[in-house]
């Protein structure tokens, strides 16, 4: 069936000419990922239309427009619940759209809030506190070293080798410094000295399933002991990724169980990423999700991960496409005039 897809993004080049700041715009996307989408879209078979921004969205939803299904890559500008923003429009018109609901977008762009969710559902994940002002690091009741980050950002945004705290005494001008900088809480963890994976998910509900994992690897060239921004924006020259495998590794086989896990407690949708942690027993931990991954076929981690596994860009866009398909006939059609 050939459908009508409207492509919905945020381009990191139109907020820079709009004033707003590199960090600012650290999640938002390149041309050549948009391009990569549409084609691959197209290659499929389907029609495609550019969209734009949440905005834009907006004007032409009440212009009359239509499509029968919406690919969403768009990560929203203000507040903590930016990345529903379009799926929110995309619901008020009975549109159905990939990836998560506004529900699910909101709550795991809270990485606190994702926690608790988790924690209670029994995954495994580490301790944490939630910092409004730099004085609540007092109450942390779990030993150092700590690791600081935004509660609310992606991309790495905020995360620095400074992120990693030794003592307690310097908690709370850690703490300052990011609330200052970031104006929102931050989220403070145990740091976690083991491993590190991202576990790419395909799919939605029981019909869920693990893609594959890779395991980040910092060179001597990289920022160390943390995944941070400047490692994630320079992985070319600074990050190996090396494809595990459950069946080789108990390690990998437990973190994929507990990353499967999360995806479906939280109820993400169609593609997505899981990064977890191990700690110094070797325990894989949740650490966040991703249900608006990056995408770039070359430098986004879901796209490595198919690259490992000899899985087309294409063909990766196809199952994000099957998967939220299948919604379109169950989204409600807007009857009568607004």
């Amino acid at each position: 069936m050939t459908l009508n897809i409207g492509l919905t993004y945020d381009l990191r080049s139109a907020y820079l000419a709009e004033g707003y700041s590199e960090d600012e715009t650290a999640e938002f996307d390149r041309e050549d990922t948009v391009a990569a989408i549409e084609s691959a879209i197209q290659s499929l078979g389907h029609r495609t239309e550019r969209i734009g921004h949440g905005r834009q969205l907006a004007a032409a939803l009440a212009a009359g427009r239509h499509w029968d299904l919406v690919f969403n890559i768009a990560e929203g500008m203000h507040g903590i619940g930016r990345e529903a923003q379009v799926p929110a429009l995309l619901d008020m018109y009975g549109i159905a759209y990939t990836f998560s609901d506004p529900l699910v977008m909101s709550l795991t762009l809270h990485k606190g809030m994702t926690k608790r969710v988790i924690r209670d559902a029994g995954v495994p994940t580490a301790d944490f506190f939630v910092a409004q002002t730099p004085a609540d690091a007092d109450a942390v009741g779990f030993p150092p070293p700590y690791f600081v980050k935004p509660v609310a950002e992606g991309t790495g945004k905020g995360i620095t080798p400074q992120s990693i705290v030794r003592q307690h005494a310097s908690l709370a001008d850690a703490c300052r410094l990011l609330i200052e900088t970031y104006r929102q809480p931050v989220i403070i963890e145990p740091y976690l000295p083991g491993r590190e994976f991202t576990t790419g998910i395909i799919g939605t509900g029981e019909k869920a399933r693990v893609l594959g994992t890779i395991e980040v690897h910092l060179l001597d060239t990289a920022e160390q002991g943390v995944y941070s921004y400047i490692n994630k924006e320079d992985c070319e020259s600074r990050v190996v990724y090396r494809l595990v495998r459950p069946a080789d590794d108990p390690v990998v086989a437990d973190a994929e169980a507990v990353a499967l896990a999360a995806w479906r407690t939280l109820g993400c949708r169609d593609a997505g990423r899981i990064d977890l942690r191990c700690d110094a027993g070797d325990h894989p931990l949740f650490m966040e999700v991703n249900p608006l991954a990056g995408i770039h076929p070359e430098h986004s981690d879901l796209p490595i991960i198919c690259n490992h596994l000899g899985v087309s860009y294409r063909e990766l866009i196809g199952w994000i496409i099957e998967s939220a398909a299948g919604r379109i006939e169950a989204a409600p059609r807007l009857r009568g005039a607004a």
